[in-house]
Protein backbone atom coordinates (compact mmCIF):
# COMPACT_ATOMS: atom_id res chain seq x y z
CA UNK A 1 0.00 0.00 0.00
CA UNK A 2 1.35 3.73 -1.01
CA UNK A 3 1.43 6.16 1.21
CA UNK A 4 1.03 9.57 -0.07
CA UNK A 5 3.71 12.32 0.05
CA UNK A 6 4.14 14.90 2.67
CA UNK A 7 4.71 18.20 1.70
CA UNK A 8 8.61 17.90 2.17
CA UNK A 9 8.76 15.15 0.00
CA UNK A 10 7.12 16.50 -2.50
CA UNK A 11 8.87 19.96 -2.05
CA UNK A 12 11.90 17.40 -2.56
CA UNK A 13 10.46 15.76 -5.35
CA UNK A 14 9.92 19.09 -7.10
CA UNK A 15 13.80 20.41 -6.56
CA UNK A 16 15.21 17.08 -7.79
CA UNK A 17 13.15 17.07 -11.31
CA UNK A 18 14.99 17.85 -14.53
CA UNK A 19 11.90 19.77 -15.28
CA UNK A 20 12.71 22.16 -12.60
CA UNK A 21 16.61 22.17 -12.96
CA UNK A 22 17.58 22.20 -16.29
CA UNK A 23 15.14 25.41 -16.57
CA UNK A 24 16.75 27.01 -13.27
CA UNK A 25 19.95 26.29 -14.10
CA UNK A 26 19.56 27.55 -17.45
CA UNK A 27 18.64 31.17 -16.34
CA UNK A 28 21.35 30.93 -13.69
CA UNK A 29 24.17 30.03 -16.06
CA UNK A 30 23.35 32.49 -18.96
CA UNK A 31 23.30 35.29 -16.33
CA UNK A 32 26.63 33.91 -14.67
CA UNK A 33 27.94 33.89 -18.40
CA UNK A 34 26.27 37.36 -18.80
CA UNK A 35 27.79 39.15 -15.89
CA UNK A 36 31.20 37.36 -17.18
CA UNK A 37 30.80 38.94 -20.53
CA UNK A 38 29.55 42.69 -19.11
CA UNK A 39 33.21 42.27 -17.05
CA UNK A 40 35.60 40.54 -19.65
CA UNK A 41 34.20 43.74 -22.36
CA UNK A 42 35.32 45.94 -19.80
CA UNK A 43 31.46 47.59 -19.55
CA UNK A 44 31.41 47.24 -15.78
CA UNK A 45 31.50 50.39 -13.00
CA UNK A 46 30.91 49.36 -10.29
CA UNK A 47 30.14 46.05 -7.85
CA UNK A 48 26.11 47.58 -7.56
CA UNK A 49 26.21 47.38 -11.73
CA UNK A 50 27.75 43.69 -11.63
CA UNK A 51 25.48 42.07 -9.14
CA UNK A 52 22.74 43.93 -11.12
CA UNK A 53 23.46 42.33 -14.10
CA UNK A 54 23.53 38.71 -12.14
CA UNK A 55 19.89 39.27 -10.45
CA UNK A 56 18.25 41.80 -12.68
CA UNK A 57 19.69 42.76 -15.77
CA UNK A 58 17.80 41.61 -18.92
CA UNK A 59 19.60 42.30 -22.41
CA UNK A 60 22.91 41.05 -23.68
CA UNK A 61 24.82 38.00 -24.68
CA UNK A 62 23.23 35.10 -23.90
CA UNK A 63 19.52 35.89 -23.42
CA UNK A 64 18.86 33.99 -19.89
CA UNK A 65 15.13 33.79 -20.94
CA UNK A 66 15.77 31.33 -24.28
CA UNK A 67 17.92 29.65 -21.98
CA UNK A 68 15.19 28.96 -19.40
CA UNK A 69 12.18 28.61 -21.76
CA UNK A 70 14.67 25.93 -24.53
CA UNK A 71 15.87 23.79 -21.40
CA UNK A 72 12.20 23.62 -20.01
CA UNK A 73 10.56 22.83 -23.35
CA UNK A 74 13.52 20.40 -24.14
CA UNK A 75 13.14 18.58 -20.81
CA UNK A 76 8.96 18.16 -21.24
CA UNK A 77 10.42 16.54 -24.51
CA UNK A 78 12.37 13.90 -23.22
CA UNK A 79 10.39 13.35 -19.78
CA UNK A 80 6.71 13.66 -21.33
CA UNK A 81 7.46 12.91 -25.03
CA UNK A 82 7.05 14.81 -28.35
CA UNK A 83 3.51 14.10 -28.69
CA UNK A 84 2.45 15.31 -25.18
CA UNK A 85 0.41 18.44 -23.90
CA UNK A 86 2.91 19.34 -21.67
CA UNK A 87 5.34 19.43 -24.79
CA UNK A 88 3.35 21.31 -26.86
CA UNK A 89 2.44 23.83 -24.36
CA UNK A 90 6.08 24.07 -23.96
CA UNK A 91 7.24 24.72 -26.99
CA UNK A 92 4.64 27.37 -28.20
CA UNK A 93 5.15 29.23 -24.66
CA UNK A 94 8.87 29.57 -25.33
CA UNK A 95 8.60 30.50 -28.99
CA UNK A 96 6.19 33.53 -27.66
CA UNK A 97 8.69 34.43 -25.05
CA UNK A 98 12.17 34.33 -27.29
CA UNK A 99 9.98 36.56 -30.18
CA UNK A 100 8.98 39.19 -27.70
CA UNK A 101 12.68 39.34 -26.21
CA UNK A 102 13.81 39.65 -29.69
CA UNK A 103 10.82 41.70 -31.36
CA UNK A 104 8.70 43.76 -28.65
CA UNK A 105 11.31 44.28 -25.83
CA UNK A 106 14.29 44.95 -28.41
CA UNK A 107 12.23 47.78 -30.20
CA UNK A 108 10.48 49.09 -27.02
CA UNK A 109 13.92 49.43 -25.55
CA UNK A 110 15.33 51.02 -28.86
CA UNK A 111 12.56 53.34 -28.47
CA UNK A 112 12.97 54.55 -25.01
CA UNK A 113 16.67 55.41 -25.31
CA UNK A 114 15.48 57.52 -27.87
CA UNK A 115 13.09 59.44 -25.86
CA UNK A 116 15.55 59.67 -23.14
CA UNK A 117 17.82 61.01 -25.76
CA UNK A 118 15.36 63.65 -26.81
CA UNK A 119 14.49 64.66 -23.52
CA UNK A 120 17.93 65.22 -22.61
CA UNK A 121 18.43 67.70 -25.56
CA UNK A 122 15.35 69.21 -24.32
CA UNK A 123 15.88 69.68 -21.45
CA UNK A 124 19.40 70.92 -21.71
CA UNK A 125 17.98 73.00 -24.72
CA UNK A 126 15.02 74.67 -22.91
CA UNK A 127 16.09 74.30 -18.96
CA UNK A 128 12.93 71.93 -18.30
CA UNK A 129 13.60 69.10 -16.07
CA UNK A 130 13.17 65.89 -17.79
CA UNK A 131 13.04 62.17 -15.82
CA UNK A 132 14.24 59.29 -18.10
CA UNK A 133 12.06 56.60 -19.12
CA UNK A 134 13.27 53.21 -18.20
CA UNK A 135 14.90 51.14 -21.01
CA UNK A 136 13.99 47.86 -20.96
CA UNK A 137 16.72 45.59 -23.42
CA UNK A 138 15.81 43.28 -25.18
CA UNK A 139 17.85 40.64 -27.44
CA UNK A 140 19.58 40.62 -30.94
CA UNK A 141 18.69 37.45 -32.40
CA UNK A 142 22.07 35.94 -31.91
CA UNK A 143 21.62 36.63 -28.28
CA UNK A 144 18.60 34.26 -28.48
CA UNK A 145 20.13 31.77 -30.65
CA UNK A 146 22.90 31.14 -28.11
CA UNK A 147 20.86 31.47 -24.68
CA UNK A 148 18.49 28.62 -26.85
CA UNK A 149 21.50 26.13 -27.57
CA UNK A 150 22.77 27.34 -24.29
CA UNK A 151 19.15 25.51 -22.78
CA UNK A 152 19.18 22.94 -25.21
CA UNK A 153 22.73 21.44 -24.30
CA UNK A 154 21.71 22.07 -20.24
CA UNK A 155 18.61 20.21 -20.70
CA UNK A 156 20.45 17.52 -22.72
CA UNK A 157 23.07 17.22 -19.37
CA UNK A 158 20.69 16.71 -17.24
CA UNK A 159 18.68 14.15 -19.09
CA UNK A 160 21.89 11.81 -20.40
CA UNK A 161 24.87 12.63 -17.35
Amino acid sequence: MAFPMSQAESLKALIETPLFLAPLSGWIIAQILKMLIFLLTGRHRSGREILETVIWRTGGMPSSHAALVTSLTVSAAYRAGFDSDLFIVTLFFALIIMRDAMGVRRSSGLQSRALNSLGRQLAEKEGIEYHPVKEVHGHTPMEVVVGALLGFFIAAAYEFL
